[in-house]
């Protein structure tokens, strides 16, 4: 077990702690649909929102620009594959844009937020 020692009221780090499961979405309707969605629940703590964002991207071989919405959801390690079913099945895209991201450490009193919010 790794242990960050930057600040008394950071944990330690555990593989199996939470994660951010980012995604992007066409318009912010339905990023507030699928944040509220997930919240309530309670497969995830907390979504945040960035309301606008410029995507270039390719897509069946034509590049696309195309504003988007990111959310940017936050849960425990055994919520992610649960997460992930529930925003595709919620998303309007083909093939959503759905990745996680593994969180290192934190702030401790947020993290046990995290795990809190999600039982």
């Amino acid at each position: 077990m790794q242990t960050l020692k930057t600040c008394d009221a950071i944990r330690e780090y555990r593989e199996d702690m939470v994660a951010v499961v980012y995604s992007t979405i066409d318009n912010i309707q339905d990023a507030r649909k699928i944040a509220h969605t997930l919240v309530e629940e309670q497969i995830v703590a907390c979504v945040n929102i960035i309301p606008s964002i410029e995507s270039i991207y390719k897509w069946k071989g034509k590049v696309e620009t195309d504003n988007e919405v990111i959310i940017l959801a936050k849960t425990v390690d055994d919520n992610v594959k649960k997460t992930i079913r529930r925003i595709k099945e919620l998303h309007s895209y083909e093939i959503p844009d759905i990745i996680v991201l593994p969180v290192t450490g934190g702030l401790k009193d947020y993290l046990d937020y995290i795990v809190r919010e999600t039982e």
